[in-house]
């Protein structure tokens, strides 16, 4: 598996929590419910079969009046270890955003929609898309990640408020 997709999957991760805050706040401002820390895990599956298991923990600092929120995500199996940055932004419904990841020299954006507990999203980056799926419930999140091409096939996440 290759350092570069496992980065680039964990970017757009970051990037989606960061849009499913606004599944959980009012419409005015929608990221203030996740502020703080967060952590979990779960599973990246391979091509070629393989899983790893996968362990997280975000910060998410929120701005202005709440329609802006910055990410900051560590996560770590037992291949890999990444960090990464986004920034994203909520907009009557529509989020839209950017992510980086230094090691690596990766970045790309983020768009798409939120509504009630749930966020559907593309991300992409200069050789990377990936379709994603995010839910909000109280301390918790799930997030579903299906990268196109290379050798990521899926990542699952739960994250719970720490």
């Amino acid at each position: 598996m290759s350092g570069s997709n496992l980065t680039r999957t964990a970017l757009l991760f970051a990037s989606l929590s960061l849009a499913g805050s606004a599944a959980l706040a009012a419409p005015a401002s929608p990221f203030n419910a996740m502020a703080g820390t967060w952590s979990g895990g779960g599973v990246l599956s391979t091509a070629d079969g393989q899983q790893e298991q996968l362990r997280c923990r975000a910060a998410y600092d929120v701005a202005g009046r709440g329609e802006q929120l910055r990410l900051n995500l560590r996560c770590a199996s037992a291949s890999f270890n990444f960090d990464l940055a986004s920034e994203v932004e909520y907009r009557g419904g529509e989020i839209s955003g950017s992510w980086s990841e230094a090691s690596r020299n990766a970045s790309g954006t983020l768009s798409g929609r939120a509504a009630g507990d749930h966020v559907e999203a593309a991300a992409r980056g200069d050789s990377f898309s990936a379709h994603l799926s995010l839910t909000t419930r109280g301390g918790r999140q799930t997030v579903s990640i299906q990268p196109q091409g290379g050798s990521i096939t899926s990542v699952s996440l739960a994250l719970s408020r720490r």
